[in-house]
């Protein structure tokens, strides 16, 4: 019996990402796949995928216990630490932070941990130096692969593209707004520099809410702290600081257009070609940097004063640069006619087959 953990430390957003890996590999015969999490909130929400009851479901109590919501688990580090020996029965870890390659630093951890990288876009903030430590990575995208190796993070032998299992939990998209008026995303990436919610949110809000003829959801990324509170009353702007809707794709399924900065939630929304707006309100010099290889999907504005003028245009624009989306979407996200969970879970046990682990 092949024994694997995955290691749920994260916030629930990333859960979306192993849970389909995870439920093939528990399917397979001769495994058994434990979840492992210290917040009672995401393991509800991992139990709402598993009705079959494939997974082995473990709670793991910790001091911090008061943080206990989908967004704020207690603190990773500390709960990878705690839990070291019961890790250490296992046959391998996976995960999709990097704060539990703690382990791989105990002389005494080793049990080879398996890294799944869950985000998709161009930042540079995905590139931990932490993410060495691991023994094996799955990517989504060949241009994943290629970052790492290039960023000494990998190397050819120990990193496989598996494809994109988020979205094989796409659920049917229900309506966002009541009327039939077009929606638009507007979706800031959760860390400065980069986002544009941070110094220019307000005036994102502001002017959405003087553009007729469009609804409009507001809804940075979940892990985005601080920054200002912005509310608004008008009837086409509904403000998402951190739901469910925020990370099962509800909005980016549901919306006609994108509005973003940084973030990797880009590449969700181009699984279906559609218009993309981007913010350039710090006036950076983005042409032919890395991290702004999205940029190249749709327009960019310099003031939030363009958005009106950038949403009439959006339609008539979108034809050239759908060319651009379909590919950067397919080296992002390596679409295959295999499931992206029965590549993960091949690639798992081919790993662990290497490594002498077979049941």
């Amino acid at each position: 019996m092949i024994r694997i953990a995955y290691l749920a430390l994260a916030e629930a957003h990333q859960h979306l990402h192993w849970l389909p890996g995870a439920l093939a590999l528990a399917a397979r015969p001769g495994v058994e796949v434990s979840v492992l999490s210290a917040s009672k909130a995401s393991l509800d929400l991992i139990r709402r995928f598993d009705p079959k009851k494939r997974l082995r479901i473990r709670y793991l109590p910790t001091p911090s216990h008061k943080r206990d919501g989908l967004f704020s688990p207690p603190p990773r580090g500390l709960v990878a630490l705690l839990y070291s020996p019961l890790l250490a029965r296992f046959d391998a870890v996976v995960t999709t932070e990097t704060s539990s390659s703690i382990l791989k630093r105990l002389p005494w951890f080793g049990v080879p941990m398996i890294h799944l990288k869950h985000g998709a876009g161009d930042s540079v903030v995905g590139y931990n130096p932490n993410h060495r430590l691991y023994d094996f990575t799955l990517v989504n995208g060949p241009k994943d692969k290629a970052r790492l190796i290039e960023k000494g993070l990998g190397r050819d032998d120990n990193i496989a593209v598996v494809g994109y299992a988020k979205f094989e939990l796409i659920a049917p998209a229900g309506r966002l707004f009541a009327d039939d008026r077009s929606v638009a995303l507007y979706n800031p990436h959760a860390k400065a520099p980069g986002s544009t919610w941070f110094d220019h949110g307000p005036a994102m809000v502001r002017a959405m809410e003087g553009i007729p003829g469009w609804n409009f959801v507001v809804a940075p990324h979940v892990k985005l702290k601080g920054g200002p509170d912005v509310s608004s009353d008008a009837p086409n702007v509904r403000i998402d600081r951190g739901s469910i809707r925020s990370i099962d794709m509800s909005y980016t399924q549901g919306a006609d257009v994108y509005i973003g900065d940084a973030s990797s939630q880009v590449y969700e929304f181009i699984r279906q070609q559609r218009p993309c707006i981007f913010l350039n309100l710090d006036h950076a010099d983005w042409r032919g940097k890395e991290q702004y290889t999205h940029w190249q999907f749709g327009q960019v504005i310099d003031d939030p004063s363009e958005l009106a003028g950038a949403l009439d245009r959006a339609a008539s624009l979108q034809p050239q640069f759908e060319p651009l989306q379909r590919a950067a979407f397919e080296r992002s996200l390596d679409p295959t006619p295999v499931p992206s969970s029965m590549r993960q879970a091949d690639a798992i046990l081919a790993f662990l087959a290497g490594r002498g682990v077979s049941s």
